[in-house]
């Protein structure tokens, strides 16, 4: 099988159908691949093990990322038997002309059978927000891709908090909701995130993981926070280079791993 380095290299001239037959044919069909990270993080509990599964940014397009390519996703997240998973939003695509978007019912009713111990939880992508026409109208939500995972058991954190116990050792799961969950214009956003909300239902010393849509949230985060996770790309990649701090995850659609855990971590912008 060819590479994603080969792959690449065979483009000398990319074209915008080059980009989107491995975006979204080529990388999420064929390339399908775990990757592991093993880390240290700080103010963490001594002896407190977790094994985290994240999934992000699946964007359920028919027949780029179909539904039974998502239902063997979910297979091979439970077959790496991780303790906790977290879902880090984006499951509805925009993409409208070349292809039939999933019913985000459907993606719920199919991430119902991911399976961990300690609990499967979500949050809302940016485009789950755009794909939801009342709620863009009303400027409120919650939109229907948090609802239509809320009825299929999965708990979404929008600006929530909520304490797990792993082998006798507590620890908290936060998340906050889009920071640009409604469009205003094409660079003028409503967000409906709230960090300090969140934290503030943190009740005691307990190390904390943060899941947030949009990694700009890194440079507000408190030391306090052992790791954010984060999925998609930062919301003005127009921009020359981020500064991340403290300990922080960017998993990129689709489902690339990229490791920001060390202070002051330069992110290069496009």
């Amino acid at each position: 099988m060819i590479s994603r380095r080969k792959f690449l290299t065979h483009i000398a001239a990319p074209t915008t159908l080059g980009l989107i037959t491995y975006a979204f044919v080529i990388e999420p069909d064929f390339m399908l691949q775990v990757t592991r990270r093993k880390i240290s993080l700080p103010n963490w509990t001594p002896g407190l093990k977790l094994r985290a599964l994240t999934i992000t940014d699946p964007h359920l397009v028919e027949p780029y990322m179909s539904l039974a390519r998502w239902q063997k996703i979910i297979q091979t997240a439970n077959d790496l038997q991780p303790d906790i998973i977290f879902m880090l939003g984006d499951y509805v695509s925009n993409i409208t002309k070349i292809g039939t978007p999933v019913p985000v019912a459907k993606t719920a009713k199919a991430a119902a059978k991911l399976y961990a111990p300690l609990g499967v939880f979500s949050i809302n992508g940016n485009h789950d927000w755009w794909s939801d026409a009342v709620a863009q109208k009303l400027q409120k939500g919650p939109p229907e891709a948090q609802k239509a995972f809320e009825d299929a058991g999965i708990p979404v954190l929008a600006n929530s908090a909520v304490r797990l116990m792993k082998d006798g050792m507590p620890f908290w799961v936060t998340g906050t909701d889009s920071m640009i969950a409604i469009r205003i214009a094409r660079q003028d956003f409503i967000g409906f995130d709230s960090l300090e909300r969140t934290l503030g239902q943190v009740t005691d010393n307990a190390p904390i993981i943060h899941l947030a849509h949009e990694p700009d949230l890194f440079v507000k985060m408190p030391d306090r926070v052992s790791l954010t996770l984060s999925g998609t790309h930062p919301r003005r990649p127009s921009a020359h280079w981020w500064l991340f701090t403290r300990s922080a995850f960017v998993l990129w659609q689709p489902f690339c791993l990229w490791p920001y855990h060390r202070k002051w971590q330069a992110f290069g912008g496009v």
